[in-house]
């Protein structure tokens, strides 16, 4: 067996074969590659580009493909940093596990705390819009009865396995699919049948829109677009060689959905140019009208729905992963820290998890996606971090490649990391500082006024 604390991968060609069955700690490796990248494009939502569609737009001066081609450089060196991390430490946890690793139990602490408040958040966002729009579609049914069966159907399947999960992730992913292809084909002949057509405008924008802060400004909400890349990480103990698997996942998946994403922009900036729809924040609607009328709409609310019901099923299997691994550390109560001895899935902090997303019956978008925001945005910056202590400084791999690979990109991902902190409201600040200030009290009950050191575990791979 090798240490977690061991960074080199071994070549023994025993290593993948003890991967592929079920771990020391209970996890049954059954997710490939392509389950993984499907896992992480689910959980992005690939028709998410039109809930912020309009705002972008008119933000960037009709230059939404230049802020989702920037928005995809910026996430490709924190997606790396996670794939670096996770050769290290092939364990469930994400940030969680890398910054305890990497900076101490304490550390690492404040980190996982700070990731739950993302993860925790994530599902109820996607119970939010599925009673919007379901409401909307069916007024006579309350928006809040629609939620708590999402909420109830997400946590049978997240209990019965993640095999379950990624089973109904290809009925998600293929719903989407089959609406984004529609969409394309419908728009492309709309578009050469209107005649002459300006192909640089998605990118040069409209008469009078210049300089490259709009651009970045709309690159900094598009990034929180991408995330679902590091939720890949939460599922290492269910991979199959995770040292190879989840970093190949993690890029495959950042590649994938910034070109869905640069994609659907470029040809719905084709179809409708900026200034031509009524209302911000409805031009999603005008652009999938114009392209296939009142029935391609239906099936873009159908598949948008969709979408977020897998979206909410494989936040919910991530966040209960990081619990899983906080309770196994005992930095949390040790019940959250074990598998159900027949499914092999952490029950309790299923059950917490929706138990939270509960509170979607009372919270609002915006006070949501605030702490969203906050919370990855924590993950990102500690991560990046990570690599720098851990192969730089720890393990001392400083020779050319080193400094590459070890520093100089892991510390533009930090820098432009901290970038994006400049784009967060003061509200996303104030609860993600209470929410800071919350465990740090419960970090100092739990060390008995810090005299104690933080529990954790050592872990051993399988």
């Amino acid at each position: 067996m090798s240490s977690a604390f061991d960074t080199q991968t071994p070549t023994d060609g025993n290593h993948a074969v003890r991967q592929t069955g079920i771990t020391g700690n209970g996890w049954r490796r059954v997710l490939g590659v392509p389950s993984l990248v499907l896992l992480g494009l689910v959980y992005m939502v690939p028709l998410t580009i039109f809930s912020t569609y309009g705002i972008v737009v008119e933000l960037t001066g009709g230059r939404l493909s230049a802020a989702y081609a920037a928005a995809l450089v910026v996430m490709l060196f924190t997606a790396r940093s996670y794939g670096r991390m996770a050769q290290a430490f092939p364990f469930a946890g994400s940030a969680y596990t890398y910054a305890t690793r990497s900076f101490g139990p304490g550390l690492g602490f404040m980190a996982g705390w700070s990731l739950l408040l993302d993860y925790l958040l994530l599902p109820m966002i996607n119970y939010l819009l599925i009673g919007i729009y379901l409401n909307a579609a069916f007024p006579a049914v309350p928006a809040w009865l629609f939620m708590v069966v999402s909420i109830g159907a997400v946590t049978a399947l997240n209990i019965v396995g993640i095999t379950a999960v990624a089973r109904a992730n290809f009925v998600v992913i293929g719903l989407q699919a089959l609406f984004i292809v529609l969409f394309v084909v419908l728009a492309f002949a709309s578009v050469t049948g209107s005649g002459k057509v300006d192909l640089l405008a998605p990118f040069t924008g409209v008469d009078g829109a210049e300089g490259f802060s709009p651009i970045l400004a709309g690159s900094a909400i598009l990034c929180l677009s991408y995330l679902g890349f590091d939720a890949i990480s939460t599922f290492a103990e269910e991979a199959k060689n995770p040292r190879r698997s989840i970093p190949r996942a993690i890029m495959l998946t950042t590649v994938l959905a910034g070109l869905i994403f640069l994609g659907l922009a470029y040809i719905s900036h084709l179809l409708l140019p900026v200034g031509t729809f009524s209302n911000p924040d409805s031009a999603a609607i005008d652009v999938v009208g114009t392209a296939g009328g009142d029935l391609l709409v239906a099936f873009f609310t159908a598949a948008y729905i969709a979408g977020s019901l897998g979206s909410a099923l494989t936040s919910q299997a991530s966040v209960s992963r990081i619990i899983y691994s906080m309770g196994r550390d005992r930095v949390l109560p040790s019940v959250f820290g074990r598998l159900h001895p027949r499914l092999g899935t952490p029950v309790v902090p299923i059950v917490l998890t929706s138990a939270v997303a509960l509170l979607a019956l009372v919270l609002d978008l915006t006070t949501v996606s605030s702490l969203i925001s906050f919370g990855a945005l924590v993950a990102f910056s500690v991560v990046n971090m990570s690599v720098i202590k851990h192969y730089f400084i720890d393990q001392k791999n400083r020779g050319p490649k080193g400094l590459i690979h070890n520093l100089l990109l892991p510390g533009t991902g930090f820098v432009l990391t901290l970038w994006l902190w400049t784009s967060l409201s003061g509200l996303s600040f104030s609860l993600g500082l209470a929410w800071a200030g919350l465990g740090l009290a419960y970090l100092a009950f739990l060390t008995r006024g810090f005299r104690r050191p933080t529990p954790h575990l050592q872990l051993e791979e399988a």
